[in-house]
Order: C-alpha cells, then structure tokens, then sequence
C-alpha cells in the first residue's frame, strides 16, 4: 500500500492558497474549483485546494520521497496593481521576512518553497491584486477578484499545458 499523498506523485502540482471566509483571500480555493469544473487536466495534474493548510502540503512534499517536478501556488498578494491584475511571480520576488501587505498564510511557506526549489522543483506564483482583504468574516470575492478567476485559469492552462482557453476550458 503506497502511503505518499497522490498529490506528490503528480508531475504538476497546482495549490489553491486561502482563505474563502476573507473576501479576496478566497481566489486560491476559487480558481481550483474552477479548474476542477470547467477544465479539462491532464492526469500527471494534481489540484489542491489548500485553504488556509498550505504549509502542511509543502510539508508532506518536503518529506515524501514522491515529489512533482513543479508546483504552482494561486494566491491573492497586495502588489500594488488594479484588483483583479493578474501576475505571474518568480518565487525569489517574495520576502523571507513577514512585511504588512504579504499575505499571512504564505508567508511561513517561503522557507518550504525554498527548499523545495533546491531540490529540483520548479515553483511559480500565480497571484492576484486583492480589492478587499477583510480582517473579520466577510466571504465572497469582490467583482474585479470574482471576474479574474476564469483569466488566471487561462493564463495558468496556457502557461503549463500549451492550451488556450477556446479549445481548454
């Protein structure tokens, strides 16, 4: 009986980041469903809706001896774009240190994404601009966030799979 996580054993693996009960912060988990919904992926793709758990996904990768050869984390991060503004990011772009506008639950994943990345693994941010980050429960993306769903799931099957949205999802 094969104990590693499915997750791990998946040439791809693509983490919705977030939390859906903090307006913006639900986009991770949002664009996953999407994804699970709307488009078609390839078997070797695993897609994770990690919520507000992601450093205990990177934890079981760290330590599975299964790896994908590359993770994709979707996340809402303040960039200063319009909200909505879809951005492709270099994980070396994200600080080590916790600063204001950084997203609370990536930010003690950086140091596992580090290390996953020295071992071989290739990491991509894929992240919108917040409108509203909300500090108490206020759930439901706003209209430019809820709108850019369906783009970052163009822009993520193009970018990994080749495939535009006419003929993907």
């Amino acid at each position: 009986m094969n104990t590693v996580p499915e997750y791990c054993r998946k040439t791809t693996l693509i983490l919705g980041c977030g939390n859906i009960l903090l307006g913006d912060d639900g986009f991770g988990p949002q664009v996953i469903a999407h994804l699970q919904s709307q488009c078609p992926i390839p078997q070797d793709v695993a897609l994770v809706d990690a919520g507000t758990g992601v450093r205990e996904v990177l934890l079981d990768l760290a330590l599975s001896p299964e790896k994908p050869k590359r993770i994709v984390l979707v996340d809402a991060l303040e960039g200063g774009h319009p909200p909505g503004a879809i951005s492709w990011l270099p994980l070396k772009s994200l600080p080590l240190r916790r600063q204001t506008s950084f997203s609370l639950h990536l930010m003690p994943t950086v140091c596992l994404l580090r290390e996953l990345e020295q071992l071989g693994i290739e990491v991509f941010l894929v992240a919108v601009q917040p409108q509203r980050l909300p500090e108490e429960v206020e759930p439901g993306l706003s209209a430019p966030v809820r709108e850019a769903v369906p783009r970052a799931c163009e822009f993520i099957t193009r970018s990994l799979f080749g495939h535009a949205r006419e003929t993907y999802c």
